[in-house]
Order: C-alpha cells, then sequence, then structure tokens
C-alpha cells in the first residue's frame, strides 16, 4: 500500500480510518455553535450536513467521479436535504423544498452569517439562521475527505488535518464566550490527533517518535498555562459578536420614570389595546436598578447580567421562570418611545417587520424597539406569568445573589428612615415587608395636579425629592417616588431591589361597591390600558424565589384632606418621623482635609511605562517561543560542538577523518545511513543511488572527498595545514550542496535530526570498511626505506 493513493487502490481499512478520523475532527470543530443555536435546534442541521458530505465525497471516490462531479452533486445535496435541515419552514410537511426554500437556501448562503452574529443566543431555528451551520459542517466535511482520499501526493493529501483547524476557527467567530469545549482544549485535541494522523498518514510515523512529541506537547502545553494567564490576565474573550454590531444603550434616552407624571396626564387617551392578558397580569415596560442621585435608570457593565446590556434576539428566548402560560396581543395606541410594553417573561416576540429592530434584556425582561414604537404597530408575545410567592412561602429565604451598582448621591433621610422601619425585622423578607408596608400604610397619595384637586406634591425622585418625602412634615407622592424611596432602602439594607415602571389594568378608575377595580375593554374583550393606569412597583430577589413584586404606592383613597379629617376624630399612632434637615445646611465634603488621605498612586501612563509594558509583554513572548523551540537549540548546539570538536583535533589525519564523519553525519540526517561495513568509496556509491539521486555533480564531491579521506588515513606522512583546511573547505561546501537537494522543509528538519547524536561511539569511529588511526602508525620498514630513497633523490 502507498500513501497518497485513491480509495480505490489504498486499502480500503486505512480510507475508512481516514474517514473516521476527519469526521470526528470535524464534529469536534463544531462544538462552539451548540450554545449558539441551542443543542437540540442544531444537532440535526450539523449531524446531517457531516454525513451528507462524507457520503458524497466517499462515493465520488469510489466511482472515480471527477472534482466538477462532485462539486455539483454537493449543491444538489445542499437544495434538496436543505429545506429539511436548515430551512423547514419554507418546506412542504417540513421535508419537501419549495421555489421558496431554493430562494430562502441562495440568500441565506451569503446572509446568514451577518443574522447570527448580530442575534442573541439562542438564536433559535427561524428563516435560514441554520444555513450558516449546516454549510460549515457540510463544506468542512466534503473538503476534509476530498484531499485525503482524492489527492495522490501523501504530504498534500495530509493537508486535510488543517481542515477541521480552520472549522474551528469559524466556528468560534460564530460562537459565544462559553462554548461546551474550551477553545484551547479543543485547538489542543485537534493539533495532537491531526498531527499523529498526517503523520502516519504520510509514512512518516514511528513509534519512537511518541516520546518526542509528547515531551514536545508538553512544553506546549506548559508554556500554555504558564505564559496563558499572563498575557490574559483576567480579561474575558473578545468575542465577534459582541463587536460587530455596536450594542443598544438605552442610557443614551430619557429614563421612563422620569416620564410618569407626563404619563398620568393622559388620563384617559388609551395607550395601549392587550389581548390575552392574564388574570392579574401587569404590563412591563421599563426596569431600573442604578441610582445617580437624580434619577433611576438601567446599568451597563457589559456583563449580560447588567439591567443596561440589550442585544438582538432570535425567534426563541430562554425563560428561567415556571407560571402561568399566554398568549398575548398588543395593540399600540398612544404611547411613544423606545421601550416595548411585555407582559411576564416573553419566550417569544413576533414584532413582523420591525424584529430586526428588537432588543432584549434576559436580566430583566424588558424589551426595546430601536425604531421607536408607533402607533398602530401590532405584535404577538408568548410568555410566561410567573406565580408570586406569599410572604410564608419565601420564610427565611436569604437575599438573592445579585450584584448591583451602588447608588450615587443618596440623601440621608434614605438610610436613617430604613434604619428605623427594619429596626424588628429579622429575616430578609421581614425587612422588605417592614418597609413596603410602612411606605403604603403611611404615606398619603397624590399625583400632585392641584388644577385637579390633588394635593400639591412634587415630581420627580431626586436626592432632594426622596429627602423631602420620607424628612418632611408629610410623606405624599405617587409611584414615582414610592417605588424609587423603597429600592433605596431596601438597597440600604442589604437586598437586590430595583424599580419596575408599567401598567396595572383598571388600578387608575374608581372602584365598584365590592371593592375591585373596573378594567375597561374594546368591542372585542380586549383591556385596554390608559395613562392612570400607570404604576410603579419594586422587586426584591430572593434565593430560591427569584424577583418577588412588592407594592409600596398607598391606595389612591388615601389623600391627605381625607386622612386629615379622621385624625381629628380617630388618632392614629404614628411611626416616630426623623427629624427635618434645615434647609440651609451645609453638606459635609466628600473629603476629610483635616486628616492626611492615603490615596492609591494614579496610574502611570507615561510613555515610559508604555514602553517598559511592551517590553516585558515581549520578553513573555521571546520566552516562551524559547520554550518551544528548546529541543531544537539543544540538537543545533549539540552538532556545533561535534563539528568543532572534530576540527580542532591534534592529528591532522584525525581532523581529515573528522571532516568525513561530518559528511556521514548529514546523510545519516537526511536518510541515507551507509550500509554496515562500507568502505568510505562503498558509501559515496551508495548514496549516488539514494540522497544524491539526480544530482551527478553532488555525487562526484562526495567520491572525491572519500577518496582524499582515505589517502589522508592510509598513505605514508601526515597531511599538513593547508591540506587539512582545504579538505574542510571542500566538506562544507559538500554538504551544503548535499542539503540542497531536499526540499526547503526536509532541510530544515535535517538540520534539527537528531538521528545521528543517538550513537556518539559510532560517529567517532572510521567509516565502515578503513582500519582507523587513532595515532600514526609506525612506519615499517618497506615505508621507511621508500621514505629515505625519497630523501636520498
Amino acid at each position: 500500500m502507498r500513501p497518497g493513493q485513491r480509495i480505490g487502490v489504498r486499502e480500503p481499512a486505512d480510507a475508512v480510518r481516514d474517514v473516521l478520523v476527519l469526521v470526528v475532527l470535524v464534529g469536534l470543530a463544531l462544538t462552539p455553535l451548540l450554545p449558539v443555536y441551542g443543542t437540540s435546534a442544531v444537532l440535526p442541521a450539523l449531524l446531517g450536513g457531516m454525513v451528507l458530505g462524507a457520503a458524497v465525497v466517499v462515493v465520488g471516490a469510489l466511482r472515480r467521479w471527477s472534482a466538477l462531479v462532485v462539486v455539483a452533486v454537493l449543491i444538489g445535496a445542499y437544495v434538496l436535504a436543505g429545506g429539511a435541515l436548515a430551512a423547514p419552514t419554507t418546506t412542504v410537511a417540513g421535508v419537501v423544498p419549495t421555489p421558496q426554500t431554493l430562494l430562502a437556501l441562495a440568500r441565506g448562503a451569503a446572509s446568514t452569517w451577518k443574522q447570527v452574529l448580530t442575534l442573541q443566543p439562542p438564536v433559535g431555528t427561524g428563516g435560514t439562521l441554520l444555513v450558516a451551520a449546516f454549510l460549515l459542517a457540510l463544506v468542512g466535511t466534503a473538503a476534509a475527505l476530498s484531499l485525503t482520499l482524492r489527492v495522490r501526493r501523501a504530504a498534500v493529501a495530509t493537508l486535510a488535518a488543517g481542515v477541521p483547524v480552520l472549522v474551528l476557527v469559524g466556528a468560534i467567530v460564530l460562537g459565544t464566550r462559553t462554548p461546551p469545549v474550551p477553545p484551547a482544549v479543543a485547538g489542543t485535541a485537534l493539533a495532537l490527533v491531526g498531527l499523529t494522523w498526517a503523520a502516519w498518514r504520510t509514512g512518516a510515523w514511528r513509534p519512537r517518535r511518541v516520546v518526542a512529541t509528547a515531551a514536545l506537547a508538553a512544553v506546549a502545553l506548559g508554556g500554555g498555562v504558564v505564559g496563558g494567564p499572563l498575557v490574559a490576565a483576567d480579561q474575558p474573550r473578545v468575542v465577534v459578536r459582541d463587536e460587530i454590531v455596536p450594542p443598544f444603550d438605552p442610557r443614551d434616552y430619557p429614563s421612563p420614570l422620569a416620564s410618569f407624571r407626563r404619563l398620568v396626564k393622559m388620563d384617559d387617551t388609551v395607550l395601549m389595546t392587550v389581548d390575552g392578558l392574564p388574570q392579574g397580569g401587569r404590563v412591563r415596560l421599563a426596569t431600573f436598578d442604578r441610582y445617580d442621585g437624580v434619577v433611576f435608570n438601567v446599568a451597563g457593565d457589559g456583563s449580560a447580567q447588567a439591567s443596561g446590556e440589550f442585544r438582538r434576539v432570535g425567534d426563541r428566548l430562554d425563560v428561567p421562570v415556571r407560571g402561568t402560560s399566554a398568549r398575548v396581543e398588543v395593540t399600540v395606541g398612544a404611547l411613544q418611545g423606545v421601550w416595548l410594553p411585555t407582559v411576564g417573561h416573553a419566550r417569544s416576540i413576533d414584532l413582523g417587520r420591525a424584529s430586526g429592530d428588537l432588543r432584549f434584556n434576559d436580566a430583566t425582561g424588558a424589551a426595546v424597539v430601536t425604531s421607536g414604537v408607533r402607533e398602530g404597530m401590532t405584535y404577538e408575545l408568548d410568555v410566561v406569568v410567573p406565580d408570586v410567592p406569599d410572604l410564608d412561602a419565601i420564610g427565611g429565604s436569604g437575599a438573592g445573589g445579585v450584584a448591583q451598582p451602588r447608588p450615587v448621591g443618596l440623601p440621608q433621610a434614605v438610610s436613617v428612615a430604613a434604619a428605623d422601619i427594619a429596626r424588628d425585622a429579622g429575616t430578609p423578607v421581614q425587612v422588605a415587608d417592614a418597609i413596603t408596608t410602612h411606605l403604603a400604610e403611611q404615606g398619603y397619595f397624590s399625583h400632585g395636579l392641584t388644577d385637579a384637586g390633588d394635593h400639591p406634591s412634587l415630581s420627580g425622585h431626586g436626592a432632594a425629592r426622596l429627602a423631602d418625602l420620607l424628612a418632611g412634615e408629610l410623606m405624599v407622592g405617587d409611584g414615582e417616588q414610592y417605588a424609587a424611596a423603597a429600592a433605596l432602602m431596601l438597597q440600604e439594607r442589604g437586598l437586590p431591589a430595583r424599580v419596575v415602571l408599567g401598567f396595572v389594568p383598571g388600578s387608575g378608575d374608581d372602584e365598584e361597591s365590592d371593592g375591585e377595580a373596573v378594567v375597561p375593554t374594546d368591542e372585542d374583550g380586549a383591556v385596554q390600558i390608559r395613562g392612570r393606569d400607570v404604576q410603579a412597583w419594586v422587586e426584591v430577589a430572593f434565593a430560591g424565589h427569584g424577583w418577588v413584586p412588592f407594592d409600596v404606592t398607598p391606595p389612591r383613597s388615601r389623600t391627605p384632606e381625607q386622612e386629615q379629617e379622621e385624625t381629628d376624630t380617630d388618632p392614629q399612632p404614628q411611626v416616630v418621623q426623623p427629624p427635618a434637615l434645615p434647609p440651609d445646611r451645609v453638606t459635609p465634603p466628600e473629603d476629610d482635609t483635616e486628616q492626611p488621605q492615603t490615596e492609591d498612586p494614579a496610574q502611570d501612563d507615561s510613555g515610559l511605562a508604555l514602553w517598559l509594558r511592551v517590553a516585558a509583554w515581549t520578553g513573555v513572548g521571546l520566552g516562551a517561543l524559547l520554550v518551544l523551540l528548546s529541543p531544537v537549540l539543544v540538537v543545533l548546539a549539540l552538532k556545533a560542538r561535534r563539528r568543532r570538536r572534530r576540527r580542532r583535533a591534534a592529528d591532522p589525519v584525525r581532523r581529515v577523518a573528522g571532516g568525513w564523519d561530518e559528511v556521514v553525519d548529514t546523510a545519516r540526517d537526511m536518510g541515507g545511513a551507509p550500509p554496515a561495513a562500507a568502505t568510505r568509496r562503498e558509501a559515496a556509491r551508495t548514496w549516488t543511488a539514494t540522497i544524491a539521486v539526480g544530482h551527478p555533480a553532488v555525487a562526484a564531491r562526495v567520491d572525491a572527498l572519500a577518496r582524499r579521506a582515505d589517502r589522508a588515513v592510509f598513505a605514508a606522512g601526515v597531511p599538513d595545514r593547508s591540506e587539512v583546511e582545504a579538505y574542510w573547505a571542500d566538506v562544507d561546501a559538500t554538504v551544503g550542496a548535499l542539503r540542497r537537494t531536499l526540499p526547503w522543509r526536509r532541510r530544515v528538519r535535517t538540520r534539527a535530526s537528531w538521528v545521528s547524536l543517538r550513537s556518539p561511539a559510532r560517529q567517532r569511529r572510521a567509516p565502515r570498511g578503513a582500519r582507523p588511526r587513532p595515532e600514526p602508525p609506525s612506519p615499517t620498514p618497506s615505508v621507511r626505506t621508500r621514505r629515505a630513497r625519497r630523501g636520498e633523490r
């Protein structure tokens, strides 16, 4: 069996082994795509693409199809099977392709890649999203197997081991930050298995090379383990999907919570109509957890759990909670802005043509439309409304492990009121209940619309407004102030809390005699949400229960005028309020100017520091490179030392013999070891038919060196210094000519080969068939006679 021939000529077992190894490597390279689509969603497309690609190439190799025919069959397989595996929504019964399938597959081959990169995983299977995964599996498998089964030259056929590496690069580009198999592990596995298979494929694999390969792998892994953390530090992986499209930043828009009173003034205006809203369901508009002393807004720190990170999403969303499932249809009325009303936790959002403008936040369940919502827009939501646990069910559960930004500009009244109200609370849920109940039962309600007869109440929820709410003479406000104050007090007590702005249908209407609010509906029975239904509440995270809503706003009937009348006849005990702060109070400086401060030294951003960092990283890179090249450098150093010792030997005869030994070692490194017990002339003739074949000039130079070495060793007398130097000059020229007969890659391997170093005793020995002369032999009588005669002449 000769490596590199077609499957019809090679042994079937070898061809089967090639196919299995390469298919497994391609499958490993495709694993980064699993979290992009979802394992169950993308697995049929990946397996189908690999099976089709392997089947077409194997059949083509068996039947000796031309490359053009193989490509044509692959295109046919893509068209016929691509509908069922990559675009099932365009087929009949999910299998039979239609003209729409052909058009979708043609367009998807060019446009799907960008769609996958700009959607938030899992992207689902909508449209032609699976085309990218299907094409990678089909083309990658077909390319790898075509190289190893159809190419005759073994050296070219081994390039098939590089195809899975290219597939891995493509999958990583489309992948996420946390693939199921870490890229370092996948790349190392591909390199080790691929190189081993390539060596076996070319017939260059030898069991004795296992130790050397293992040593190199250990050095590479050690360098990666030690040098990797030094280079990467704690920086997160850079993912193309995070960079290709700038993420939507809602902080560029005003906080909707600051528009609370504007929505209230749209009293009887229909903002939206919701059909299919579950009983007691609420409509969420936006969620906030970052306070800057002026307004509550979303936070963005680049992490997936930040409330301000909105990304494109596919047709399916992960729902982390359980509850009541519902299908809700929303028709936008007078509502404006970029925030999209949602219900519960959305499993899918169908905006129709505006789907490309949808952005979603998994941490809060909020959604935005970058082009803005408009009147008449209709969209559908597949949602899960979570069950709200009661306080007894929460019991002694601890606070949820949610990281939130620390509030800035927090008024002192918030800390004082939170400590006073929750001083008797023990568990986290008791703290939340004490604070929310106090605000709802001890506060007064007013939108501040004095023209409509409301008690004066300022809008906004800045630090001064919240201080006046909690430390003023009368605690009066609406949902905007109470929700903001409650969230800040809960955060002060160590509980993760956030503010939700949304709508509660019927909450702004008068109650019936049974105490239930009237929920207005249209002719079709859909719920109409008006401006008066706007509400703000807080959500607190508890371990094992997620985010639990708390209503903190006093009832609309609890107004200062009504409560004042009841107080005259039936006084109620009041909780001692913290003393009001004087209006002319002096705000202490943030830094104590009287005491010396210990500050961290500022980071040196000078040019010298920059060059020092560059030099440090360059040194790390060079050190890692030296570690990787250390085996080769050791071999080169040993060869240089051996050559220097031969050339500087004390005996001129030994120096000449050492020159010939240098030629012998070069030939051995090139794979042309001379036969056992061969003389120098015989070794030179052997190399004429092996390593110097096709190069008669080089063979003649080697033969001339063998003759001169024999003459120096066996002839009478000792060669002088000029003869030795001339011989070594010819040795250097001949060694260079021998190496130039090889391709450049084998030439490099010859220089780094350690074959000639394995038997140093044999290297010091004279060539086979020649009697070594460590010392010049004593002249025999005949020789002395000849010397005497020459001396007489």
